[in-house]
This record gives C-alpha cells, sequence and structure tokens, in this order.
C-alpha cells in the first residue's frame, strides 16, 4: 500500500482531499504545520492559516476519517522565508507574494522533508490544480478544471521531482462539490469560510504590520510626475502600490495612479490612466515545468497577477536566469516582485519573478 501525507489546514478543502486520498486505499497521514505565532492570528470572517482552531478542526477531522495526525512547528522557519522576505520585498520597493514563497519554502518543502521521514511516497494538498504525465515522462502542472477556484499560479515554483510525488485529489471538483463531500461525511468544517488575502496580516492593515516588524514609522516624502515635478507630499512610500487610485489625497479633475516607486529617494511617482501600461519587462528568479530550456520566441500567455486575464506574449531568455516578456498589447500595473506566469492554455510552462 502506498503512503501519503496530506497537508492539513483545518479548511474543507484539505479535509477532502484526505477523505479522497484515503477511498483511493492510500495509507493516509494528516500533517498541519504550525507556521505562526497566535499574536499574528485573529477571529473574524475570514480565518488565518493554522491557528489553534484550525489545528482543532484538522485533528477532528483526521479522527473522523480514522487517520494519523501530527503538527510540526515551523514558525520559525515561516517567519525567516516568508515575513521576513514579504518585509524586505517592501523595503526595496516590490509587491510580494507571501503565498508563492511559503508554498515554495515551506509547504512543500517542509512536508517532503517529513516524507522522508515517513518513508511516505506522495505528498497531497487541497489545491485546486492538476498533474499530468506525458509519454515521455515529464511531469505538467495543469490548471484546476473550473477557473473560479484555479490555483496553478501559485505553484509554479514546483519541480520535477517534486510534481512526481504530489496529489492534488480536488483538482478537477467544484468548491460547491467539495463543500458536499465534506458535509455527506460530517466535517466540523463543511461550510467554514475560505481563508482569505495574506494570512498573517489582520484586515489587510500591511502597512501598520510592518512598522510594527520594524518598530518605526515610514517618513512622509513627494508625490511626483513621471518628470520628477512636484504634485504633493505622500504619508509614507510602503502605503503605495503600483496602479494605486484611491487613497491617494489628491484633488485632481483628472484622476491619478501610481506607476513607480522610488525607494532611495522616497518619491511615489504617478501618472494618468495611460500611463499604467506596459508592454514589456524582465522577470529573473526563474523555474521552467514544460522544458529545461526556453524555447527561443515562445507563444504564450502570460499572467502578471493572481486575478489578472492572461494575456499574449512572446518570450525569449536573454541569460540563464532572466526571461523578456514582450506583451501583445500592453498590460495594465506591471509590478516588481510579482510573479509572472507562463500558459499554454491549461498548462503551466513555468514562472518568474518581475524585476
Amino acid at each position: 500500500m502506498k503512503k501519503a501525507l496530506i497537508a492539513m489546514s483545518g479548511g474543507v478543502d484539505s479535509s477532502v482531499a484526505a477523505y479522497l486520498i484515503k477511498k483511493e486505499n492510500y495509507e493516509t497521514v494528516g500533517v498541519t504545520l504550525k507556521l505562526q505565532n497566535e499574536d499574528y492570528n485573529y477571529v473574524n470572517k475570514q480565518p488565518s492559516c493554522c491557528s489553534e482552531s484550525d489545528i482543532e478542526d484538522a485533528r477532528k477531522v483526521c479522527s473522523n476519517l480514522g487517520i494519523e495526525y501530527y503538527v510540526l512547528d515551523f514558525k520559525d522557519d515561516f517567519d525567516k522565508n516568508v515575513i521576513s522576505r514579504f518585509v524586505d520585498g517592501y523595503l526595496s520597493g516590490e509587491t510580494p507574494n507571501p503565498c508563492i514563497d511559503c508554498n515554495r519554502y515551506i509547504k512543500f518543502k517542509k512536508m517532503f522533508e517529513f516524507a522522508g521521514e515517513m518513508k511516505a511516497d506522495f505528498v497531497v494538498t487541497g489545491h485546486y490544480a492538476q498533474i499530468e504525465k506525458t509519454p515521455g515522462g515529464r511531469f505538467l502542472l495543469k490548471k484546476g478544471a473550473f477557473d473560479m477556484k484555479d490555483q496553478s499560479y501559485v505553484l509554479y515554483n514546483l519541480k520535477q521531482n517534486e510534481l512526481e510525488r504530489i496529489i492534488f485529489p480536488i483538482g478537477e471538483l467544484k468548491k460547491e462539490d467539495v463543500r458536499q463531500i465534506a458535509e455527506e461525511n460530517g466535517f466540523i468544517n463543511s461550510s467554514k469560510p475560505d481563508s482569505q488575502d495574506i494570512c498573517f496580516i489582520k484586515d489587510k492593515d500591511y502597512v501598520s504590520f510592518i512598522e510594527r516588524r520594524l518598530q518605526r514609522k515610514f517618513e512622509s516624502g513627494d508625490f511626483v510626475d513621471k518628470n520628477g515635478n512636484f504634485i504633493a507630499k505622500h504619508k509614507g512610500i510602503i502605503s503605495y502600490t503600483i496602479g494605486q487610485r484611491k487613497g491617494l489625497g489628491i484633488a485632481s479633475a483628472e484622476p491619478y495612479y501610481v506607476i513607480d516607486k522610488d525607494m532611495q529617494n522616497n518619491r511615489v511617482i504617478l501618472g494618468r490612466m495611460e500611463d499604467q501600461f506596459q508592454k514589456e519587462f524582465v522577470c529573473n528568479d526563474l523555474n521552467l515545468i514544460a522544458f529545461d530550456k526556453l524555447p527561443d520566441n515562445l507563444r504564450c500567455e502570460v499572467k502578471i497577477r493572481y486575478k489578472h486575464k492572461p494575456a499574449f506574449a512572446t518570450l525569449n531568455q536573454i541569460d540563464e536566469d532572466k526571461i523578456k516578456v514582450v506583451f501583445d498589447e500592453p498590460q495594465k500595473a506591471v509590478t516588481k516582485g510579482q510573479a509572472a506566469v507562463f500558459y499554454d492554455s491549461e498548462y503551466v510552462l513555468g514562472g518568474g519573478k518581475i524585476m
């Protein structure tokens, strides 16, 4: 009998994934990675990730299924490899995606390490994505069957040796189907709301979080136009993200948008609607899934943030760890630090971080 470790977040998706994999006659072991100190957690309608209540929910589901259950403490690793990267990203003018770093440096990495200790064959998660093996033996990452819940964007860093040993049991299901399965099996979390936004930040207030962590306030500076002309004062440079329009506090007949940030001089560069659009950029920190080396002049679709509609582009590798992306049509708010993920229809070709 094959052995599978299932990453249990305490939510309905991972619980149903555990149920489905056990139903396939795998020896199933539930694992929750405890990632946060209690002062990062909070209780509201959008629960944080892996709080004490999440752990208790996961434990009850595993008891319901009659499977072993472990809680592993990786708070220090999460702090170093996710939270610190998030803060450092903002300090360098980026808008980072901590969920991608969490999958890359914590969830899959630690689950595979524990799988080695437990002599487990597979790692299972409740992501809405799919894996396909080609006749040549290469493993491909595919979108979840239903776009509304597809999570392939945050998984583009998976390697071949990981894809070979990962199972996504709910990748072909709709969310309502997952909830129905949970309800039919009496899972305590069948109607539990999905986690939203950044799990370690309360009420989306990342500015206060960063200031508390660094024990400093960010000084006021200048809003300037793209030619460097003064427009107004801003309230602290980390308060603004590329493409932002609301909350600038500037009265103007035509709205301004954040188009860039000059961290060295503490200036936020503003422009008009048309100034937000960009046709090309370079990304680094690459991971390719569908091939070992990028073909020249590769035509594909590129997604530049989680909710961005993929747009057609041409890709060329300009050195070992850099790809130039040229869109057919300029795209709005290409943002440093976000992930650019490359798609061929439903298949993830790879991705990198926007420079």
